[in-house]
């Protein structure tokens, strides 16, 4: 984006200032502002989940139902898309699930690659319907709808997921493992759970119900660190699990400084050697600072929106669409679905793909007066699908990357385990069905609603 940038500078015709000054306006936009707010917050709440062992207690859960290798896949799902939901990352659930439920499902002797579909799709769910999701938030910005969205989405979200659930369970009845390992997972799943780790679901419920009441974002993810905040540190100090204040938050000094001497008292501060430098680290401080990259890529990708609009091509592809394909309400909304789609194959971070098809699906829908709750469940259904369907996504290429991590931590996982990308695209079953859902919902108006048909609050809101 840099480089695009610099280069896209070389076309200007006169004087080089404006160009200067349209990036500063882009980056400057509140859509931007808004969206890095919410994701600083949102990465404070899934660290801090995680770190009270929110993932231990749907392993318990798993290993309390007693699966076996037809059902596992189907669960596995199901579990993912909890996570998902309570923390509002796909690549987290990817990566969790990756490194414990994956393994666990080939010692029973589910197919590895429907357990790879099944986590992918696990994390799409959630991404779509998360209040605290990248996605969730950046679709309800840049279509100016507030956070109550994710209620009026889940109709769509919940087809889809019931038919994946089926599909998942006729496919490990039909499909097994070519692989035979001479373990039980039992150990495995005993070694790594902890049933008071689902005290979390109380955190998870706090957020999405707060937001769906109407509370601002910020507001909402708040309440929710707060209670796991508390959560956790009343197992820790019971012994029963959770995290203490350091894993949330904690400010190392070297010994023998002023700073440690008088803080020294405080929960928070850690007392290193006198060599040591000072620092500060916990789930609240890795959390908010794993956004940073995106950050700065989603700025640099609204001033490159803001350069095309200025420049022009914004308004010609407009154009384009809104003569000769976008002519009636039905032919906008299949825009929208084909629209979202072409770009997220293009552009694998889903996020950043959603910033860049976002003032299209705006435009296209104002003109005919599509409500901004409608654009918005398109956009975030498609972007939060597509971007963990094909072999060059972000969230496939996370997990294929964790994937390789696991011969290294198991001495019975071989290199022939290890899922390609390739393989898995036929069995992500929630993003077919959920991309469908919306297909056939364009094409015949379910669920389709006009500005008059609710009011939303403003943008500030979210």
């Amino acid at each position: 984006m840099l480089v695009a940038l610099i280069v896209s500078m070389l076309f200007v015709k006169d004087d080089r200032q404006p160009y200067a000054d349209t990036i500063f306006e882009g980056i400057t936009q509140q859509v931007a502002a808004t969206a890095i707010v919410a994701w600083l917050w949102a990465g404070m709440s899934a660290d801090t989940i995680q770190a009270g062992g929110f993932v231990s207690g749907l392993v318990w859960a798993a290993d309390a139902l007693s699966l076996g290798a037809a059902l596992f896949p189907a669960i596995t799902f199901v579990l993912a898309a909890l996570l998902a939901t309570g923390i509002g990352t796909g690549y987290g659930t990817v990566i969790a699930f990756t490194t414990l439920f994956f393994p666990a499902g080939v010692l029973l002797g589910a197919n590895p690659v429907l357990m790879f579909g099944a986590i992918l799709s696990g994390a799409i769910f959630g991404d779509n319907l998360a209040p605290v999701s990248d996605t969730t938030i950046v679709s309800a910005v840049t279509q100016n709808s507030d956070i109550g969205v994710v209620a009026s989405r889940f109709k769509y979200a919940i087809i889809a997921a019931v038919l994946a659930f089926a599909g998942y369970v006729a496919a490990g009845m039909m499909l097994g493992s070519p692989f035979e390992v001479g373990q039980g997972a039992q150990s495995l799943f005993v070694e790594n759970s902890n049933p008071l780790g689902l005290v979390h679901l109380l955190s998870v419920a706090v957020v999405i119900a707060t937001a769906v009441a109407g509370r601002h974002i910020v507001g909402a993810i708040s309440w929710g660190i707060i209670v796991a905040f508390v959560l956790n540190v009343s197992l820790a100090l019971l012994g029963l699990g959770g995290a203490p204040v350091t894993d949330m938050l904690v400010f190392s000094t070297p010994q023998g400084s002023d700073i440690s001497e008088s803080l020294a008292f405080l929960p928070f501060v850690e007392i290193l050697g006198p060599d040591a430098s000072a620092a500060v680290g916990g789930s609240l401080y890795s959390g908010a600072s794993s956004f940073f990259p995106l950050i700065i890529l989603i700025l640099l990708i609204v001033a490159g929106a803001q350069i095309m609009i200025r420049g022009g091509g914004f308004e010609a592809i407009q154009d384009l669409l809104l003569e000769r394909f976008a002519t009636s309400v039905r032919r906008a909304e299949l825009t929208m679905v084909g629209g979202t789609a072409l770009v997220n194959a293009m552009i694998t971070i889903n996020t950043a793909a959603e910033i860049a098809i976002a003032p299209y699906i705006a435009r296209i829908g104002e003109r005919f007066n599509i409500n901004g709750y409608r654009r918005a469940n398109i956009l975030d259904a498609n972007s939060s699908a597509l971007g963990y369907i094909f072999p060059w996504g972000g969230g496939v290429l996370v997990r294929f990357v964790e994937l390789q991590t696991l011969p290294e931590q198991f001495s019975w996982f071989t290199g022939a385990m290890i899922v390609n990308p390739v393989q898995v695209f036929p069995f992500v079953f929630h993003s077919w069905l959920l991309f469908f859902v919306f297909l056939v919902s364009a094409a015949t108006g379910f669920g389709l609603e006009f500005v008059a048909d609710r009011e939303s609050a403003e943008v500030a809101r979210v």
